[in-house]
């Protein structure tokens, strides 16, 4: 056996140095054997001194390592094949999400009309910033939609979107629910918890319905536009609030303004970049392509075959006003799919909450919605005036009109009835009981 020559001179020169220096020995090198196989051998020796002679020996071992080196090289190999394999996916990931971006960039935002590019617009414009955005618009626009299309097109992508619709949550745990509260904070309140903002960090909160927010809470969101931090109800110290706001509201916030129900101050903190999502009435050129899209999407769900609508169908849903927006649309293209038994799509015109089918006489709810379309905003103001404002629920103005309270809530918006107009009519909210007669006879 001898040495490989590649490895001759650096093999020489380090034992005369250690023999010279009487070092220990620890060392590889390769050697070539008669058979012509190349082996790697690990050499360990340690320099022992003859007292006697003054000389050094050398005791140690010579290790075949051959089989590790060839393991080793293998898994540095396997260890590169994975990395440029991983690098290879993350370039085409790149790519695909740019082209999935380029295709899609607003998802679910179905249309081409020139009001809605014109938002689009904007909003791919101000997504990059970490600008607050105050979106208006009617109650089933999609103002969610655009928020979330904000958020995917920022910088805080990759972290959460949290939405909190204000109007859902009860005025007295809003606070909570948006700075979250230390324990023993408040009755009820037995262990700390996280609110939205805390859970939303480095990324974006919406506040959807922000006009309803209370005024002690208002408070509190203005500090944290002004300031970037919050305290936590019951809370001693502030916490850092990264997150970028994106509110919505379907209400007319100058006026609410006027009328002392939302702060000034809040609402230029909140307005920074406003964008108008418009009514579906305004964009009446998309309503075939939404059409289109829910149709797909509830055929597909439903395994179900439809080709379309008819001409006259087109016609009447082109010429409906659509006060629910699109989710009313979708509503109506869902409950088509679910009874369609052929290839062609079919809508009842009495679906169509502002137009009015046959009357028959003897069924008493549908007279009173026939009379409730005739006399409209008298009626409503009417039983809001007696429900104190409210619009749902066992003591709901819904409820005493005989109608669902989000088809109430669609009239009212576009009657511009402000509910908060009849909230100090009275203290107490009465049973539909003790008001029936009189609010019938209101709107027969």
């Amino acid at each position: 056996m001898r040495t490989h020559p590649d490895d001759r001179d650096r093999v020489r020169h380090f034992i005369e140095r250690a023999t010279h220096e009487a070092q220990d020995w620890d060392f590889e090198h390769r050697i070539v054997t008669p058979a012509g196989a190349l082996k790697h051998l690990h050499v360990v020796a340690r320099a022992v001194r003859d007292e006697m002679s003054g000389g050094t020996e050398y005791v140690g071992a010579v290790m075949d390592v051959t089989a590790a080196k060839e393991s080793r090289r293998a898994l540095e190999h396997a260890y590169a094949e994975i990395q440029e394999l991983k690098d290879q996916l993350q370039r085409e990931n790149i790519v695909l999400r740019e082209e999935i971006d380029t295709r899609s960039m607003f998802e679910e935002i179905v249309g081409a009309s020139a009001p809605l590019r014109t938002v689009l617009s904007h909003v791919a414009k101000v997504a990059p910033m970490d600008s607050t955005v105050l979106i208006s618009g009617e109650t089933g626009t999609g103002k969610e939609l655009i928020a979330r299309a904000i958020h995917k097109r920022s910088k805080r992508s990759a972290r959460a979107f949290v939405g909190v619709n204000c109007a859902a949550v009860p005025s007295s745990l809003i606070a909570s629910e948006l700075f979250g509260h230390e324990k023993g904070a408040f009755t009820g309140a037995v262990q700390r918890r996280q609110g939205r903002f805390e859970l939303a960090a480095g990324g974006t909160i919406f506040l959807d319905e922000v006009g309803e927010l209370p005024p002690e809470t208002q408070i509190m969101l203005l500090r944290v536009l002004q300031e970037q931090e919050f305290e936590r109800v019951g809370g001693t110290g502030p916490i850092r609030a990264d997150v970028r706001i994106i509110a919505a509201t379907n209400r007319n916030l100058e006026a609410a303004i006027a009328d002392g129900t939302f702060r000034e101050d809040l609402f230029y903190r909140l307005n920074v970049f406003p964008l108008q999502v418009p009514a579906l009435r305004e964009r009446r050129a998309d309503i075939p392509l939404l059409v289109e899209y829910f149709i797909h999407r509830y055929t597909k769900r439903a395994g179900k075959r439809v080709r379309g609508i008819s001409k006259a169908m087109a016609d009447l849903l082109q010429s409906y006003d659509w006060p629910g927006n699109i989710r009313e649309l979708q509503n109506v293209i869902e409950r088509a799919v679910i009874i369609s038994d052929s290839d062609t799509l079919s809508i009842d015109e009495r679906w169509l909450s502002g137009r009015r089918g046959p009357t028959p006489p003897t069924v008493a709810a549908t007279s009173r919605t026939s009379t409730l379309a005739t006399h409209e905003k008298d009626a409503i103001e009417a039983a809001l005036a007696e429900s104190k404002g409210r619009v749902a629920g066992p003591f709901g103005a819904a409820l005493r009109l005989g109608v669902p309270s989000s088809t109430l809530e669609s009239k009212i918006k576009v009657l511009k009835i402000d509910k908060r107009h009849f909230k100090e009519a009275c203290l107490v909210p009465t049973p539909v009981t003790s008001c029936a007669r009189p609010l019938s006879s209101a709107i027969a």
